[in-house]
């Protein structure tokens, strides 16, 4: 189950996933790009099924994970990858409404996700793999909008939380500590009112460029996999070594 999967880095792992031989259930909102997304994946050979939803909606979670349950006999894996944010204003700037949505999306569309793919997998007792993409925000202040950075701590910590608590399931948990990736939310901060220069975004890295989101995808696929067997509650970074220095 990959969610986010319309665009972007869940874009990239559907298309990963289905190299690998995965049964996909596609979950975004925006229907029109979520079932090309599927057809591409349908002409790798994969079976597709697709779940339109809103991370935030608990019952559209929950059908999602039904999905999967009826077309594939289950839930072996899952990448919760949706999220929203930006840079923006100081704290004291930001609208309320603001700050509630990047929260309901970032934090309590994770918390939907493990809510129901933990339950079915719990259920089916065959262990599994999740993996909840965070970001270097969620070590440190990036210079994003603070929500997103409060945000993307609490991934880390539910991560955590979850990891430990469903180890005796056989049911791995890590997140992912995402850099900058050339992505439609970051494209629309280069490109927004107050136009950021692509040095900005990068200057803490190793590697001074943008991640490409097959790149991201790449260790995605890989924690979800049993080559990833003894690798649960970590925060791994795919960031360019900006969180090294």
């Amino acid at each position: 189950m990959i969610t986010g999967a319309s665009s972007g880095i869940g874009a990239a792992a559907t298309r990963l996933f289905a190299a690998e031989g995965a049964r996909l259930v596609l979950m975004a909102r925006r229907e029109d790009r979520l079932r090309q997304v599927a057809e591409q994946a349908d002409e790798s050979g994969s079976r597709v099924a697709v779940a339109v939803g809103d991370v935030t909606r608990p019952g559209d979670v929950a059908r999602a994970v039904k999905v999967a349950e009826q077309e594939f006999g289950g839930l072996d894996a899952a990448f919760n990858n949706a999220g929203q944010g930006s840079l923006g204003p100081s704290l004291h700037e930001v609208d309320h409404a603001v700050f509630e949505q990047i929260m309901d999306v970032n934090v309590r569309g994770v918390w939907n996700c493990l809510h129901a793919q933990l339950r079915c997998m719990v259920e089916r007792g065959a262990g599994g793999a999740i993996v909840n993409t965070s970001s270097t925000a969620g070590l440190f202040a990036t210079g994003a909008i603070s929500p997103y950075v409060t945000a993307k701590h609490a991934v880390l910590g539910m991560t955590k939380a979850a990891a430990a608590e469903y180890g005796r399931h056989g049911i791995r948990i890590n997140a992912l500590v995402v850099g900058a990736t050339r992505t439609e939310m970051v494209q629309s901060v280069l490109d927004g009112p107050v136009p950021v220069a692509e040095s900005d975004l990068i200057h803490r890295a190793i590697q001074p460029r943008l991640a490409d989101p097959e790149e991201v995808a790449q260790t995605a696929a890989w924690l979800c996999s049993d080559r990833a067997s003894f690798i649960t509650g970590g925060a791994v970074p795919v960031d360019g070594g900006c969180t090294a220095v």
